[in-house]
């Protein structure tokens, strides 16, 4: 139909514009082991069923060899411990972990961010006292704000807001529609996608003395976060109602994510998509957080510990423990449960 031979065209045109690389430069560039080869130059990287003769692809687990066979990919990077046909007419590069080698691959194949034709948009706004370090980028439309300090390399695109008394560290990237509310604090070398909300207010209310509506609790505090946090698009961070919220070193926050006022998450945590933390809840180092999963207000969460997706948490979690379900138990515990409700349904 249209649609394809379009999508085609622009695929093929795309593709010629991209880098091209040999089997050995890839194997180079994930240090592997170059077992066969190939003529074919490889212009990208796609999954093993719809791979063309100028891609290379990964398997990273046994149940992908099979379509290795009729896959038309030129290149393969394979896990070390897998066994795969060989052939004449195509090359396999051996590495220790697939989806690392892969990480590595698609960023040579990366394009390239979009053009800043200035440093500083004329349609930018800048206060006068903000400071703004070597080599950074404010896009069109953009507003920093009052005493705002910006460190070497940031890159602002167009139409993000940074309010007052706000610091962001060197390298850090924010993409369009992102809001940064007064007094935050973020580290280097973070990442914000596009329409991300930081320090707006928490979500404090309660009911008024005569009965008659809610009174809004004034949330005074700020956000804190630390270097190489990446937060998803349209996900938001609340500040906190005294001090601070605060996302440690090295967080990894998807889209659509909520973290409420005054949570502290520790270094290395991941949150997947529509996740959300109440308020006041605490996560230790390396907590990972499944796609739409509920963690109540004032709960923590220890070092190493899982909590599967779509899960209600309501009470603290050890560390290195994994819960699911709703509400969220010891995760063998809660797999029993299923199996006996399955067994109980067929009698």
């Amino acid at each position: 139909n249209t649609f394809a031979l379009f999508s085609n065209y622009i695929r093929r045109n795309f593709q010629i514009r991209m880098t091209e690389l040999s089997a050995q430069e890839l194997c180079d560039i994930v240090g592997g082991e170059l077992i066969g080869s190939t003529s074919v130059k490889i212009s990208g990287p796609e999954q093993i069923d719809k791979a063309e003769k100028h891609h290379v692809t990964f398997i990273g687990n046994r149940k992908y060899l099979k379509y290795w066979d009729e896959s038309k990919a030129s290149v393969a990077i394979v896990n070390s411990n897998l066994k795969i046909e060989e052939d004449d007419t195509r090359a396999i590069i051996k590495v220790g972990n697939a989806d690392l080698a892969m990480a590595k691959i698609l960023e040579a194949y990366n394009p390239p961010t979009p053009v800043f034709e200035n440093e500083i948009h004329p349609t930018a706004v800048v206060h006068e006292t903000a400071k703004i370090g070597m080599g950074c980028k404010i896009g069109a439309g953009s507003y920093v704000g009052k005493d705002v300090i910006i460190g070497d390399g940031v890159i602002l695109y167009p139409n993000v807001s940074v309010f007052d008394d706000t610091t962001i560290g060197m390298g850090t990237i924010v993409w369009s529609g992102t809001v940064i509310r007064e007094r935050t604090e973020i580290g280097m070398g973070c990442i914000f996608h596009t329409n991300v909300s930081i320090g707006a207010d928490g979500f404090g209310y309660r009911p008024a003395e005569d009965g008659r509506g809610l009174v809004k609790i004034p949330q005074i505090g700020n956000v804190i976060i630390g270097n190489g946090v990446e937060i998803g698009a349209n996900s938001c961070v609340d500040r906190g109602k005294f001090s601070s919220t605060i996302i440690g070193d090295g967080c990894k926050i998807d889209n659509l994510v909520q973290i409420a006022h005054n949570c502290i998450m520790g270094r290395a945590c991941i949150m997947a998509g529509h996740s959300g933390l109440a308020g006041s809840v605490t996560l230790g180092d390396g907590v990972i957080i499944g796609g739409s999963a509920s963690i109540k207000d004032h709960t923590n969460i220890a070092s190493g510990a899982i909590v599967g997706a779509g899960s209600g948490v309501m009470n603290d979690i050890e560390a290195g423990k994994t819960v699911l379900g709703y509400p969220a138990t010891d995760s063998r515990e809660m797999l029993k449960q299923w199996v006996a409700l399955r067994k109980l349904g067929k009698q």
